[in-house]
Order: structure tokens, then sequence, then C-alpha cells
């Protein structure tokens, strides 16, 4: 199985990570370590959001698109912040 994840940082409110993983449980340990470059000024994460994939390139496909266009990321984003704000 593979993932689509979004974190969200604790620290920096407007960050959000996105991301694809075979192993989500131990790519949000490395995460939150500060194993991730790109990540690790951002510490600590909270996940916030996965999709889950019989392939890698499934998830490959769906984390591009996401990065790629903010057609897609805004209203995802929009929806996850909504969560939330309810909890």
């Amino acid at each position: 199985m593979w993932y689509f994840y979004i974190l969200k940082s604790l620290k920096d409110q407007k960050y959000f990570y996105k991301g694809s993983t075979n192993d989500l449980r131990r790519r949000f340990t490395q995460h939150n370590e500060g194993k991730v470059i790109s990540t690790k000024p951002y510490l600590p994460f909270q996940l916030v959001y996965y999709e889950a994939y019989v392939s890698e390139a499934g998830a490959r496909e769906r984390e591009a698109s996401v990065k790629a266009s903010g057609n897609v990321s805004v209203p995802l984003i929009r929806r996850i912040k909504k969560t939330l704000e309810k909890n």
C-alpha cells in the first residue's frame, strides 16, 4: 500500500507538507525526528490527511498533481483547515 499524505506544522500554522510513502508511520516519525531536511525547520508535525493507493505510481501522481496545481491544493487545504477548526 502507498500513501499520499499532508502534514501540518504545529510551529508554523500556515505550513503544510505534502508527500508520499509506502510506510506512513515510519515517514511521519522521520519528519518529527528532524530526519527530513525540508521539514526540519517546521517541527513538530500533525498528520492531518492521507489517501491510500494500491500502487506507488498512483500515490506519486496524486502528490505531483496537488503540488503542481493551486486548483487542486487550495480546495484540499481549505477543507482540511475547516475540519481542524471543528476539533
